[in-house]
Formats: structure tokens, C-alpha cells, sequence
């Protein structure tokens, strides 16, 4: 299970981070104007799980949405997660469609 307490997002870096079990996920992003795009889903083999992978991008939404920024996801395994979840669809700009 994802511990929302521990996601950092380290902007020096440019990239959520989730450190579990001494490894280290993460989503690259790159931050322009009030849209953010996720370019790179990195889970490490060993903690590598759909629900995981499930539960750590709800987590990165939530804390985006939280600072009302809006996603384009350029992964395409985020892309998939917004396509089959549909709540996370709003967040997407005007225009862009997944």
C-alpha cells in the first residue's frame, strides 16, 4: 500500500518519488505554465506490481490535483491509467484527449 505521507515531489529533480522497501519509484514530469506532463513511469522490478503501480499514480494525481495544475501524461502507461480511470480524465487540458 502507497503511504501518501511519504510522496515527495522533488522539483530539483523534476519527479514524484516514493521510496519503499529501500528502492525507489518514480514519475518524471516536466512543469510548464499550469500544465503538468508526465513523461516517464520508472518502478523498480522488485516492487514492480499493478496495484501498486495503481496506487502510486492515484497518489501523484491527487497531490497534482491538490495544486490545481492540469496533466498531459506522455508515458504511455499513464496514459493508459487516465484512460481507465475516469475521474482523472477532468484533469486533462481543454483539447487533449486520451
Amino acid at each position: 500500500m502507497v503511504d501518501v505521507a511519504e510522496l515527495i515531489d522533488n522539483d530539483f529533480l523534476r519527479q514524484y518519488e516514493l521510496k519503499i522497501e529501500n528502492h525507489l519509484a518514480k514519475i518524471e514530469y516536466s512543469l510548464q505554465e499550469r500544465k503538468i506532463f508526465l513523461t516517464k513511469l520508472v518502478i523498480p522490478s522488485e516492487i514492480n506490481g499493478d496495484e501498486f503501480k495503481k496506487e502510486f499514480l492515484a497518489a501523484v494525481f491527487e497531490q497534482i490535483g491538490e495544486r490545481n495544475l492540469s496533466i498531459v501524461p506522455t508515458s504511455p502507461e499513464i496514459a493508459k491509467f487516465v484512460r481507465s480511470n475516469r475521474k482523472y480524465k477532468r484533469m486533462l487540458p481543454v483539447g487533449v484527449r486520451i
